[in-house]
């Protein structure tokens, strides 16, 4: 079953996430922004433009309106709020704020009237197609924000402050019109407290981890819990293992769909071999086949798992049902035998696409909002309050006191360095992701055995090949 099938669940949030990642759940938008290509005089008056300076870049005048819409969703709205106060005690402004799940809903008119809003995060099931606005000329070009002075060391600009590979994902057409935020990073999550009191060690090999899992077992728990209802998140399993094993050519052949991504490919067949073998050995937690992301999620906080895969907006949604001593913990995928990449290696991705419309009343306002976003102490405001990374390098203040499985996020972060990779296949090629996560879901459920499993990812591939797109999309 894909996410995109189903209405329980993911209507309540975003997969940032499952973001970067993903681009799994796309909204009709109808005849969204018809309206505005007609032209026409812009007929909103913005508020006088401030004196510009190196304090000031673009403007901003004192005591403007701000006028704020963000995506309400795993990461709640608390952050922008302390955002807000601190840009209108800063400028004088006075900021309206809206937390809502139904961006297009709420904006579609207001994008068409032009009399957007200052500044978006245009995430959700529910967030307007970036490619739609960008077409229709509705979103400002960003580019001014990552040549300005970083509020932390003016020395520096905002774009050296950024982790690589935030502003080719905010690209379109070639200039920078969104920026996404939040860097999320994905792999296995086991409890600190549960693995000091059996005195089990956080497996680096795929062969400690069947070990632990097997001591779990013996324990009366499940080694592996995964969301079944989701396959979407075995295969991140799945897929770091090929990539880790079969290095980043073994990711480019499959985003490139190159004739050999999954068969002729001894990496690929090695990683499926290697999660089917958690389900032959009787591994996985009884009934979590079938069961949806929070309730596996929930029930691996209840210790009745060894570990769980997830992307790290893990911890902030599941805040509630996380004992205060679980002592959440992220482990980057281990490894198999003749890994091209070591351990150490994780998938990473930014993610919360954040936007400035061409037609804000104060463009100048949400240039600058983007600006401060990108500062340490926002930066921090958001880690504490959403529990989350931002694409800041070292953005969290080392002051400050974070949650177990954000800290956990932050030192393997540091310990990947530079290894890290994120698959683009899945925003570029939808109907293969479901396809390939539709696989899985049968594999976990001893329906097909791992040869087969190959057989339709590459069918996926083959058929994603057909796309008169796909040549516009090549990794290099």
């Amino acid at each position: 079953m894909s996410m995109g099938s189903t209405g329980e669940g993911f209507g309540r949030r975003d997969l940032i996430k499952r973001s970067a990642a993903l681009g799994l759940i796309s909204v009709p938008t109808m005849s969204f922004l018809s309206a505005c290509a007609s032209g026409g005089e812009d007929t909103t008056k913005g508020p006088d433009k401030g004196a510009v300076s190196k304090e000031n870049p673009f403007g901003v005048a004192k005591g403007g309106k701000m006028d704020v819409v963000v995506f309400k969703g795993g990461f709640g709205d608390d952050y922008a709020k302390a955002w807000e106060a601190a840009f209108d005690k800063k400028w004088g402004t006075t900021s309206s704020h809206l937390g809502t799940q139904e961006i297009t809903g709420k904006l579609q008119t207001r994008f068409n009237g032009g009399n957007p809003p200052d500044v978006v995060d245009n995430s959700g099931a529910q967030k307007i197609k970036l490619d739609v606005l960008f077409k229709s000329n509705q979103l400002a070009d960003l580019t001014p924000v990552l040549d300005a002075p970083s509020l932390d060391d003016p020395a520096k600009t905002v774009r050296d402050t950024l982790i690589a590979g935030t502003v080719e994902q905010g690209t379109q057409g070639g200039k920078f019109v969104s920026l996404n935020y939040v860097y999320t990073v994905y792999g296995f999550w086991y409890s600190g407290k549960l693995f000091k009191e059996k005195g089990w060690t956080p497996p680096k090999t795929w062969d400690e981890f069947l070990a632990v899992c097997a001591k779990a077992k013996e324990a009366g728990l499940g080694g592996l819990a995964h969301q079944g209802k989701y396959p979407y998140y075995i295969n991140v399993v799945i897929m770091d293992l090929i990539a880790k094993k079969g290095g980043l050519e073994a990711m480019k052949a499959i985003d490139n769909l190159e004739p050999n991504a999954f068969e002729g490919n001894a990496a690929a067949l090695a990683a499926v071999e290697a999660v089917y073998e958690v389900v032959e050995k009787d591994l996985l937690l009884p009934g979590t086949n079938g069961l949806t992301h929070t309730e596996s999620q929930t029930a691996w906080n209840q210790y009745k798992a060894a570990f769980i895969p997830s992307g790290s907006w893990l911890e902030n949604e599941q805040l509630k049902q996380t004992p205060d001593d679980f002592d959440m913990q992220f482990l980057p995928v281990p490894l198999l035998a003749d890994s091209k990449l070591p351990f150490e290696a994780i998938r990473a991705g930014a993610g919360e696409p954040f936007i400035v419309p061409e037609k804000a009343a104060n463009k100048a306002g949400g240039l600058e909002f983007i600006r401060s976003m990108l500062s340490r102490e926002w930066s921090t405001i958001f880690a504490q309050q959403a529990n989350s990374l931002t694409v800041v390098k070292d953005g969290v203040d080392p002051g400050v006191k974070l949650r177990p499985g954000t800290q956990s996020a932050v030192t393997a972060l540091k310990a990947a360095g530079t290894n890290t990779f994120n698959y683009l296949y899945p925003d570029w090629y939808s109907e293969m992701d479901t396809a390939i996560q539709d696989a899985s879901n049968e594999l976990m459920a001893k329906r097909i055995q791992p040869k087969e499993w190959i057989k339709r990812a590459q069918a996926a591939v083959n058929k994603a090949a057909q796309d008169p797109n796909a040549k516009n999309n090549r990794r290099s």
